[in-house]
């Protein structure tokens, strides 16, 4: 990408990758604040409904990595343009949709897409940078994700509340039109290297790497930690802290909007300093999650907790996805979905083990606990691939060493 990395306009195009996220993740996320609208025109129970949710989940996990490896031939530019013509297509049946099943098969197009996505759009974002600034463009890329959770959901509620659920799949698909024709014009062709026919193993033996497998467990371990308590944090400012409900919708946004910053700080500390930075963080919000259970029944002892895990924990997410394209650069395409995988594999162990500590009767105050426990096992993950980093970079000065000799 020599012509886009040595011009100061690099971060032009990853910009537009933002744009694309953040109408990606608002139609993952918005279904959501629909869900009680769509039951009731759709003639489904609200369990049945949920399953728009499950399915897409699994959708991600599941056939995103798939299609990477069948993909993994295509040039990389024009799959994120036509990955982007079938997000439009896929909102647009959703709109139309007069029936359950009809959604439910136009909401799995989409996860395929989803995975796929981002994906392609992580590693475009690292090979439009230049060197030291990859994981920066990495962070505006999840930026859009966290911006769509900001806005993007209050805003296509409010509308699917206003104008009816339909609309808001329409406007979706306006944004992701406007993404397409931001990124044809931005991404410039020269994006694409040369692929070769042994491309398809070759992307099987990047993502079989050490650093990159123990880099999936790092994610999973971190997200596990995380969604452990915020799958259920609602319910633990309400009932446990005393957080008066109204107070609520505010609490969310202020750490999201946190959250928004953190990622783009943890982006630019990863280019300097990546193995620092994701220590750094684990230890932090470790700490963060052992002082909350220890505040747990103050409501402003539990929103400044949550407040500044959100900041500073949102930094995590860039490094670590940078470490992984850095370990697989040679052949990063299947590597860079199986962080989706890696991601949504986390979130639903997480919600799923907050729920069964719930239900065994141990209570909200001891979400937070076992928080702290998969962040530390994270940060004995990140610390175990910092020593393997160090003994590979003292190899080479052992061997001139030797050779001197």
């Amino acid at each position: 990408m020599a012509d886009a990395t040595t011009s100061r306009g690099w971060m032009v195009p990853v910009w537009g990758l933002f744009a694309a996220a953040y109408a990606v993740v608002t139609a993952e996320l918005i279904i959501a604040g629909l869900l009680p609208n769509i039951a009731s025109d759709l003639k489904v129970d609200i369990p049945t409904a949920g399953l728009l949710i499950t399915g897409y989940a699994l959708g991600v996990a599941i056939l995103g990595p798939i299609l990477a490896l069948a993909t993994a031939t295509l040039p990389r530019r024009a799959l994120l343009l036509a990955l982007l013509a079938i997000f439009i297509v896929g909102n647009c049946i959703c709109a139309v949709s007069g029936s359950y099943w009809m959604l439910l098969a136009a909401r799995l197009v989409l996860a395929c897409c989803h995975g796929l996505f981002f994906g392609v759009a992580m590693v475009m974002a690292s090979r439009l940078a230049p060197d030291g600034r990859q994981t920066t463009a990495i962070s505006v890329v999840v930026a859009g994700t966290a911006l769509a959770q900001i806005l993007g959901v209050p805003i296509g509620t409010a509308i699917g509340e206003a104008f009816g659920w339909r609309t808001t799949f329409w406007v979706i698909a306006v944004l992701g039109a406007v993404a397409l024709l931001v990124l044809l014009v931005l991404i410039p062709r020269t994006a694409d290297p040369a692929r070769g026919k042994d491309d398809f193993r070759a992307e099987l033996a990047a993502a079989r790497r050490p650093v990159v497998l123990l880099s999936y467990l790092n994610v999973t371990l971190f997200m596990t930690g995380v969604f452990t308590l915020f799958a259920y944090v609602v319910p633990l400012m309400t009932r446990l802290s005393g957080v008066p409900e109204s107070l609520v919708p505010w609490v969310l946004f202020g750490m999201g909007f946190l959250g928004f910053f953190g990622n783009l700080a943890g982006g630019r500390l990863g280019d300097w300093k990546p193995q620092a930075t994701m220590i750094g963080i684990l230890a932090f919000i470790i700490v963060m999650a052992l002082v909350m259970a220890a505040v747990a029944h103050s409501a402003v002892g539990i929103v400044a907790t949550l407040c500044a895990t959100w900041l500073v924990g949102f930094g995590f997410v860039a490094p670590v996805q940078g470490r992984i394209l850095k370990a697989a650069q040679d052949a990063p395409n299947f590597a860079s979905t199986l962080i989706s995988t890696a991601f949504n594999i986390g979130i639903a162990s997480g919600a799923a083990l907050g729920g069964a500590a719930l239900a065994a009767g141990w209570g909200y105050g001891v979400l937070p606990l076992i928080e702290a426990a998969f962040l530390a096992l994270s940060l004995c993950g990140v610390l175990a691939l910092t020593a393997r980093d160090r003994r590979q970079a003292a190899l080479p000065a052992a061997a001139a060493a030797a050779t001197a000799e």
